[in-house]
């Protein structure tokens, strides 16, 4: 099966020579050896291949393809959690080799020195651990989808309870999993590269399922179905909140940002130009922070809302304090690195023009995202207090014999 994909993407790139590139694009996230990645013609169309998958997701109604295809996927990635988790347990007492770290578990609180002085780049502990993994404990998109889309499923409010709290701890499992892959499987020296990455965490999983007698060859393959399955659900889903927002925010200016086929279109032209200009590299850099930050001002809300109704609001509060703080560090954090590692490194370099747009660009993003912040959290506190003095009408609940 991996021969003939292989070939395939072969014979694609085989109308593009010279290797089936089209052009090159400057990532200098990547080891300097690898900076230069090329676009070439079997990525275009699996691009395309997954529009047209992603397309079908945005504008047909959840019940009728979102959420089968989502059940498919939670039986690959549920098994892969189970099974990896148990095999993981397992492997310190029955097959030590594979649960043996391979990177150390701590190397200081300000990160690895010889990595970060090569580079000019800061990575303290606080706050960046919280935002390396973007979906553990809390996760703004997990916020978003449960009010978009989760919401639109549920048989009764009841059920909303174990199954956001389900969906997080499933998360937060995937997330240390993940960990613990790429921990056993990663040479000391570790990479930056993402698609070693992923060949690390399908490695690492593959080791676990070894503990059960599963082949290394099947167990990669089993490692990156569920990678796959992951990104695909996700990114259909990814879809159709951009076709929702781009209406609620233009439509009332001009009624064709209504029509759900233009704003899917123009969502996926615009996702298209960032992945063939190479200025995803940049802006990828502020997912984890601009996720979580998402998480704090839902939680803020909520906050707010127990205040209105005379609930304890100390269980809301206190996390949405603490990520509030810990989402704007790691926005100035991330900003930061931006500008000394790219900016300053690529500025005035011909043929690096993309990079120096793409840096300035996230640089302004991030400086946008801490602003809204705090005006944000301004009218958060002021609502707070005035919940405080006067409460909301809360209307009787029935009693019930």
């Amino acid at each position: 099966m991996l021969t003939a994909f292989t070939n395939f993407n072969l014979w694609l790139n085989s109308f593009a020579p010279p290797k089936g590139a089209l052009f090159t694009v400057l990532n200098p996230t990547n080891p300097v050896a690898t900076q230069s990645v090329p676009i070439t013609v079997s990525l275009v169309f699996w691009l395309l291949a997954m529009f047209v998958f992603c397309y079908l997701g945005s504008i047909l109604p959840i019940w009728r393809y979102a959420q089968p295809v989502n059940y498919i996927g939670f039986w690959i990635t549920a098994l892969t959690i189970v099974v990896g988790g148990l095999g993981a347990f397992l492997a310190f007492f029955v097959k030590p080799s594979v649960s043996t770290f391979t990177i150390p578990a701590f190397v200081g609180w300000g990160g690895p020195t010889k990595v970060l002085s090569a580079s000019g780049a800061i990575q303290p502990l606080w706050p960046m651990l919280f935002v390396t993994i973007a979906c553990g404990a809390i996760s703004g998109w997990h916020a978003l989808i449960g009010s978009v889309s989760t919401a639109r499923q549920i048989e009764s409010e009841e059920d909303m309870l174990p199954v956001g709290g389900g969906a997080m701890f499933s998360e937060f499992t995937l997330g240390l999993l993940s960990l613990l892959a790429v921990s056993v499987a990663v040479t000391a020296g570790g990479t930056t590269s993402t698609a070693v990455a992923i060949t690390r965490f399908a490695n690492g999983i593959a080791g676990f399922l070894n503990v059960f007698g599963i082949s290394k060859v099947y167990g990669a393959a089993i490692a990156r179905a569920a990678f796959v399955v992951i990104v695909i659900t996700v990114t259909q889903l990814l879809f159709r909140i951009m076709r929702v927002t781009l209406a609620e925010w233009l439509g009332g200016r001009a009624p064709i940002f209504k029509n759900q086929h233009v704003a899917t279109v123009i969502s996926m032209a615009a996702t298209a130009f960032l992945v063939v200009s190479g200025t995803w590299v940049y802006i990828w850099q502020l997912f984890g922070a601009s996720n979580q930050l998402m998480a704090a001002l839902s939680l803020l809300v909520v906050t707010v809302w127990l205040v209105a109704t005379k609930r304890n609001s100390l269980y809301a509060g206190i996390p949405m304090v603490f990520m509030y703080v810990t989402t704007m560090a790691a926005t100035v954090v991330t900003g930061y690195n931006l500008f000394v590692t790219i900016f300053l490194k690529q500025v005035g370099k011909a043929g690096h023009e993309i990079a120096v747009a793409g840096s300035v660009v996230t640089i302004a993003i991030a400086a946008l995202l801490f602003v809204a912040a705090i005006l944000i959290a301004i009218d958060g506190i002021r609502a707070w207090q005035r919940f405080r003095r006067q409460p909301l009408e809360v209307a009787p609940q029935p009693v019930t014999a």
